[in-house]
């Protein structure tokens, strides 16, 4: 589980680690306790290529008219500063102040690089959380744990299935564990359950089916959603796979027009894999006021799917996604 974040908050906090959804789960919780605690504004700055290092200084000295106080996230994804950057966080570790959450990020680094100067500095002044990877023999306890949250569990045999199922892919298995709580309620999981859903050939095709709306192929996304219908796939899990498409298209281009960079708004929306390449295309294909419709539009296929309003949601289904990858093709 993500490290629990108590006041009073430090100034300076390093986390370090390959596992990119525990590091994100922890910069969540460590955000959240900060705007508890007052810090109401968030800057991002991503170390790649040929970064600026003074807009990091820049950042640390820019404080609101108003005197709120501030989160600085410094995401370092190769774990080799340079030496300027060197040079920029060993003065940032001796200039920390209580209006600013410094939250510096990077991967797990190797003995020279925690030798370095730069590195001791940070490491020293702050808060170092150093996040291990889930290892084979501790997975099958971190998925009980995950399906507890969801007030699920199974047995030590479905637990060992899906440990060996998804090892050294932690997302993998976040996204299993969050489907087999939309696929079934609460309660004890039984080994079959579990096996369908681990084993299920069609459930590839739900992201699939994302990969050719995002890519704009419209007879793959037809194929799909016919396929999976004949298949008898479940309706909700489909809905649910096209709903997550369209939030996530739809707050990265809010956070683009607002002036975000789209790399930068994809990592914090969890982009990952295959959806990483395929977004930006996406994205700039359709419009906001398109988007926040399609939006609309799957809360009326929720009501659809639990029988709340007449029509046929399958075919609904249907034209909402053709539609959508149609506009993307078109701008191909």
């Amino acid at each position: 589980m993500s490290p629990t974040f108590r006041p009073p908050l430090k100034p300076l906090y390093v986390i370090s680690g390959d596992e990119i959804l525990l590091i994100q789960e922890s910069v969540d919780a460590l955000r959240a306790a900060a705007r508890a605690e007052g810090y109401s504004e968030r800057e991002v700055l991503n170390v790649e290529g040929r970064f600026d290092w003074g807009q990091l200084t820049e950042s640390l000295q820019s404080l609101s008219l108003f005197g709120d106080r501030k989160i600085v996230e410094l995401r370092i994804p190769s774990g080799k500063p340079g030496k300027d950057g060197g040079d920029a966080l060993k003065q940032l570790a001796s200039q920390l102040s209580d209006d600013v959450l410094i939250i510096v990020t990077l991967p797990k680094l190797d003995k020279t690089s925690k030798n370095s100067v730069w590195f001791k500095a940070i490491s020293t002044a702050g808060e170092l959380i150093e996040i291990s990877n889930v290892v084979l023999a501790h997975l099958p306890r971190w998925i009980s744990d995950r399906l507890k949250i969801n007030n699920q569990s199974a047995s030590p045999a479905a637990l060992q299935l899906m440990s060996q199922q998804f090892e050294g892919n932690l997302i993998a298995a976040h996204q299993e564990i969050q489907k087999l709580a939309l696929l079934f309620p609460a309660g004890a999981l039984n080994d079959e359950q579990v096996q369908h859903s681990v084993f299920n050939v069609a459930r590839y095709d739900v992201f699939g089916l994302s990969e050719g709306l995002l890519s704009g192929n419209v007879a793959r996304v037809c194929r799909m959603i016919e396929g999976l219908k004949a298949e008898g796939e479940s309706i909700i899990l489909v809905l649910w796979a096209l709903t997550e498409d369209v939030r996530t298209l739809t707050a990265l281009k809010i956070e683009v027009q607002n002036g975000a960079h789209l790399a930068s708004a994809m990592r914090e929306k969890r982009v990952w894999g295959p959806r990483e390449k395929l977004m930006p295309l996406a994205v700039n294909a359709l419009t906001l006021p398109f988007l926040k419709n399609a939006l609309q539009r799957t809360h009326e296929l929720d009501r659809l799917a639990k029988g709340l309003s007449k029509g046929d949601v399958w075919d609904a289904t249907l034209q909402l996604a053709s539609q959508m990858a149609l506009r993307i093709q078109q701008k191909k």
